[in-house]
């Protein structure tokens, strides 16, 4: 290359220098801090005063330093809480936030990093003076929203105390659960009072049972022996019956009531079919066979 065309390469590199040095761009979504020797000199599209787009600033002299505009999202880490009834709480929750003081913010924070470590602490105290008033039910579902309310207030507070230029938006819990070891204390217990409550329910139900049974089998007890007692009756008055009848037979007729004993008589003597009984061919006791009912009038 020629002395020219270095010249000429080494000019250009300056020009594209000075531009960048110059101009600076600022997005609708940030706002950029000017710093000239490492004071700020002025804030470009600050929600006060708007102005994003193509800027100017000394070269070489002033730095840029750009913010976010929008709203800023800070996930605290799980801190444990101990909440008024003296139990332990992991507490999960997040911050939003945005900048609306720049030159202050970076007169206290300088970035965002250093920001998000700051709050973070601010947020974890908050929220252990704020819960640490409320009992576990409050905290996990009674009063929450009440309770967040007063963290977002409390942490208002505070940013605003250490001058911290930002306006706190809202304050979340995403969880609040128990700790490991106390969770499984707690399904245990859970686990002995269902054990129990299914223990006492079988028990009661085995009781209701023998009771059930008891008088299910009372009842019976009572049908059968008013039915022995009313078939006793009935037997009793058809038996009253027949005797009248037969009565009333053997009065009309002798022959009849002496042969009707007689087929009684042969009736029991032969029940079994296996009786054995040794007589006279001419016994009385057989004249029925040999003559009929005929055999007691001769």
């Amino acid at each position: 290359m020629t002395p020219r065309q270095i010249a000429i390469g080494v000019v250009a590199a300056l020009v594209l220098t000075l531009i960048f040095q110059t101009f600076y761009i600022v997005d609708q979504r940030e706002q950029a801090i000017v710093v000239r020797f490492g004071d700020p000199a002025r804030v470009v599209n600050s929600p006060a005063s708007p102005g994003a787009g193509l800027k100017l600033k000394v070269p070489f002299i002033e730095q840029v330093i750009k913010l976010d505009r929008r709203n800023i999202a800070l996930e605290a880490q799980q801190e444990e809480i101990i909440t008024s009834g003296q139990q332990r709480l992991v507490v999960d929750a997040f911050l939003r936030y945005r900048i609306s003081d720049p030159l202050q913010f970076y007169r206290s924070l300088r970035d965002e990093a250093t920001a998000a470590d700051r709050l973070a602490r601010l947020l974890n105290s908050s929220l252990r003076q704020v819960l640490g008033s409320a009992s576990q039910t409050d905290i996990v579902s009674g009063q929450r929203t009440q309770l967040m309310q007063k963290a977002r207030a409390d942490m208002a507070q505070r940013a605003q105390a250490s001058r911290l230029g930002i306006e706190v938006i809202d304050v979340r819990i995403k969880r609040a659960d128990l700790p490991d070891e106390n969770r499984t204390n707690v399904l245990r217990r859970m686990q002995t009072s269902r054990q129990q409550y299914a223990a006492e329910t079988r028990a009661e139900g085995e009781q209701r049972k023998r009771e059930i049974i008891a008088e299910a089998d009372r009842e019976v007890s009572v049908t059968l022996a008013t039915a022995r007692e009313e078939a006793g009756k009935v037997t009793g008055e058809g038996d009253a019956q027949r005797t009248r009848i037969f009565a009333n037979s053997f009065g009309k007729d002798a022959s009849f009531a002496a042969f009707f004993r007689s087929m009684q008589a042969y009736e029991q003597s032969f029940a079994d079919g296996q009786t054995t009984m040794v007589l006279s061919p001419d016994s009385a006791f057989f004249r029925y066979f040999e003559r009929g009912p005929t055999a007691g009038s001769r």
